[in-house]
């Protein structure tokens, strides 16, 4: 399986990223893609822009552990995430997810899991910026009732198929 895990400040590149993901490959019958972009709002309050941090080395090496699961989860062929850091604007893209499996329901269901875990336990920490001032977020309910379903056993695919 091909895995590509990448942070960086840069804006990305969402349909240069998917072309070199799948350059090459016959093999792959759905890409499935999910772009997180920063809203002027963050719970109906403006906002100026958001910053995000990261544990360098450690965020890198979890994200590649969930994108491992995912590859033993379902038959996924190739695997992106490239989410960004530092200070980025209303409308700019934050993180691409990009899955590819021969069919698309085993390239939604990892494109989904690993938002999931992006969204609740990535080493990652969001500041908002408004009103002249900066609150670190907090974890959110809902994310988190979201990504418990993965909890649960799914049946795990031949990876060797």
């Amino acid at each position: 399986m091909t895995a590509i895990i990448r942070l960086q400040r840069e804006p990305i590149d969402v349909a240069g990223e998917v072309k070199k993901l799948t350059a090459g490959r016959k093999d792959i019958g759905a890409v499935v893609t999910f772009t997180g972009i920063c809203r002027a709002d963050e719970n109906g309050a403006p906002i100026t822009a958001l910053t995000l941090d990261h544990y360098p080395g450690m965020a890198e090496t979890e994200i590649a552990r969930h994108v491992d699961e995912a590859h033993t989860r379902w038959p996924i062929m190739a695997a992106l995430v490239i989410h960004r850091h530092g200070r980025i604007l209303p409308g700019e893209d934050i993180v691409l997810v990009a899955t590819a499996s021969s069919h698309r329901q085993a390239a939604f269901a990892a494109a989904e899991f690993l938002m999931d875990y992006l969204k609740t336990r990535a080493p990652f920490w969001k500041q908002v910026e408004a009103a002249g001032a900066s609150t670190w977020v907090e974890a959110k309910s809902a994310d988190d009732a979201a990504a418990e379903r993965w909890s649960a056993p799914t049946p795990r695919h031949d990876a060797a198929k």
